[in-house]
């Protein structure tokens, strides 16, 4: 899994083959050739795997190591000056069907670190906002494309992207062949303007789908190049809601991370031309719980606010990708954000209710609220219902293959290693030692 390889530094090193030692070796040999000592150690490269800055003088040894202009690394902070990291392809220039393309046929590297700097997603967003699209047709000379097939398509994918998270081992399958299918007809085909829409809003919705597959089974790398191809498409649709929420799901991807300041900026973008009252409460209980976890208090007391009254506002048909937002959604986050920001007993009160209200077929996002109440639980000292809580998640998260959700328990896990003479907490850890 992506999960592997948590730090650019790692994944520069494993493209050359090099364990920590080796890269201590050459930056210890790159000061050599300075006429310099460096004294780093295979532990010094470790704490820099695991988030501790290198100094300067490090960090320009390490430019030597991996060939990076000092220029580079002056005008980019770190990390992302590292190999590794991926351009995004700029919107409005005409690139969508390569993006489209190079996402479908992208094998998934379980040794890929998450490929798009922060910064470079910030500015993908902002293109977003700020660029109208312009509809393609297909050149002529192509062959036709059939309205009926399109119409078959657009049914078919419905169906796929509403089953539950269980069969997601067959549908998985079946959405890779129906977004390469779409592709097809948008390189080789002949269409009209609104045909082209129709099928590049297709497009977007299977990547946004299958990107979600990638990100519950901890593939992020490729989980980014589905939602970057989704926004492409979904821009050049013009349909504003859907590139929206493909958006925030690059921003949900950077909280999931611990990156919480970049997924602001990316849902500050996205919420600009959202046009669904469904989809802006979605957004805007993203936002605040990027917010609780930066500590900003106001900022997300705020965003939890719209979030709600955006929610009771809704009218008509929501989105298809955000027609789940409810209550339950809007009261389990509320609780996580007052978690982050100290509020546990209020936060715990949140959460359980929030698990009360969400209906029974939604078992992914049970296993991950589950997650949650464990986590409130053991917060306030209770272990034994943390451990309880934590195996019903782990039970479900196994049942839909969903590795993401089983790293939860994992996390909590260690934290719940000291009290193995609560009841119940050594089958956890044992369920979880046998956990795939």
């Amino acid at each position: 899994m992506d999960d592997l390889i948590r730090h650019p530094l790692a994944y520069a090193r494993r493209l050359r083959d090099w364990s920590q030692t080796d890269l201590a070796h050459q930056v210890r040999a790159a000061a050599r050739r300075r006429g310099l000592r460096a004294g780093t150690t295979r532990q010094r490269v470790s704490l820099w795997e695991q988030g501790t800055t290198p100094d300067a003088f490090s960090q320009e040894l390490l430019a030597d190591v991996f060939g990076v202009s000092h220029d580079h690394v002056s005008a980019v902070s770190w990390p992302h000056w590292l190999p590794g990291y991926d351009a995004l392809a700029p919107l409005g220039k005409g690139l969508t069907i390569t993006v489209l393309r190079g996402a479908a046929q992208m094998a998934v590297d379980r040794r890929a670190f998450l490929t798009f700097a922060p910064a470079a997603l910030g500015s993908l967003a902002w293109q977003w906002a700020a660029l109208d699209p312009a509809l393609a047709a297909g050149a002529v000379g192509r062959r036709q494309v059939d309205l009926a097939f399109v119409d078959w398509l657009e049914s078919a994918a419905r169906h796929l992207t509403t089953l539950p998270t269980a069969h997601r081992q067959h549908t998985g399958p079946l959405l890779d062949g129906h977004l390469t299918t779409v592709v097809d007809l948008l390189e080789h085909g002949r269409y009209s303007p609104t045909t082209g829409a129709r099928l590049h809003a297709l497009a977007a919705a299977l990547a946004q789908t299958i990107a979600w597959h990638r990100f519950d089974n901890e593939h992020h790398a490729a989980a980014s190049r589905y939602w970057h191809a989704a926004v492409h498409a979904a821009h050049q649709a013009g349909d504003t809601d859907l590139g929206a929420g493909v958006l925030s799901d690059l921003g949900y991807q950077q909280i999931w991370l611990g990156r919480p300041r970049p997924a602001v900026e990316i849902l500050d973008h996205a919420l600009s031309r959202t046009a669904t009252a469904t989809a802006r409460s979605l957004l805007l209980v993203r936002k605040a719980r990027a917010h609780a976890m930066l500590g900003e208090a106001r900022d997300c007391y705020r965003a939890l606010a719209l979030a709600e009254n955006s929610l009771n506002t809704a009218s008509g048909e929501a989105p298809a990708w955000c027609a789940w937002m409810g209550p339950a959604d809007l009261v389990v986050d509320t609780g996580r954000c007052l978690s982050d920001l100290g509020q546990t007993r209020r936060a715990h009160e949140q959460i359980s209710e929030g698990i009360r209200l969400l209906p029974e077929a939604r078992n992914k996002t049970k296993a991950v609220f589950f997650a949650y109440e464990a986590g409130s639980a053991l917060e306030h000292g209770e272990a034994e219902q943390a451990a309880h809580l934590a195996r019903r998640s782990l039970h479900l998260a196994r049942q839909m293959g969903a590795s993401r959700c089983v790293q939860q328990i994992r996390s909590l896990a260690s934290e719940l290693a000291p009290h193995r003479s609560v009841g119940g907490v050594d089958r956890l850890l044992h369920d979880l030692a046998t956990a795939s």
